[in-house]
């Protein structure tokens, strides 16, 4: 494959949407062919399982369920949209991935990891991202951007306090594991700082996008 992939994670209220329209904007500038998805949905499938899975009324959920679900919208991402423009030679942005599921439906849930890891192998074909902007941010500063950003919170956003302070955890930890693909931004600073990191990490992987890169893991 010619094209780029990368990701963005964080927890909630962390500015992920802000800075991938930032990113987006800039790429236009420069005329930089791009795909901007996000997780869940990104298909009309997708989107179809994005309104059950953030369903604040659907708290009988099953943690399976959810984990199928979200691996699902996945596996519809990936083949419908992601890797044709990876194959276009095109640089793809995706707004949570693999590294979501890995937090949310497993470290941060207390579910097994494997689980977590098999169904996903399946669902993405071992499709991983060359670089992951983690925008890391204290959960009770997230929790206040919450509050000014919407009114109402959906099902995730609705779990506890210490739920989320784990996903947090989770992530930093899939950071110190991987620090080639990971990069750690702190989010509590001012929007173009962020954005000026990014950048700055992303231009000479774009360098470089003509060049063949192996996406797929063995």
């Amino acid at each position: 494959m010619k094209g780029l992939f990368i990701t963005f994670e964080g927890t909630e209220g962390s500015g992920k949407t802000t800075q991938i329209s930032l990113l987006t904007e800039w790429l236009d500038q420069k005329k930089i062919p791009y795909l901007a998805v996000r997780e869940p949905g990104g298909t009309k499938i997708g989107d179809l399982i994005r309104d059950i899975l953030l369903n604040a009324k659907l708290t009988e959920m099953k943690q399976r369920t959810e984990i199928l679900l979200y691996a699902a919208s996945r596996a519809q991402l990936v083949e419908e949209k992601i890797l044709p423009a990876l194959q276009a030679g095109q640089l793809v942005i995706c707004d949570r991935y693999l590294d979501s599921s890995i937090v949310y439906q497993s470290l941060a849930a207390n579910w097994d990891l494997n689980e977590v890891l098999d169904i996903n192998r399946v669902a993405t074909g071992g499709l991983k991202p060359i670089r992951t902007y983690l925008l890391d941010l204290p959960i009770e500063m997230g929790q206040k951007r919450l509050m000014v950003r919407r009114t109402q919170k959906d099902r995730i956003e609705l779990k506890e306090l210490a739920f989320h302070q784990r996903v947090r955890e989770g992530y930093l930890k899939l950071a110190e594991k991987e620090p080639s693909r990971f990069r750690v931004i702190s989010a509590d600073q001012e929007i173009k700082m962020v954005h000026q990191q990014i950048t700055n990490d992303l231009l000479p992987l774009i360098d470089h996008l003509s060049e063949p890169i192996d996406f797929m893991t063995n």
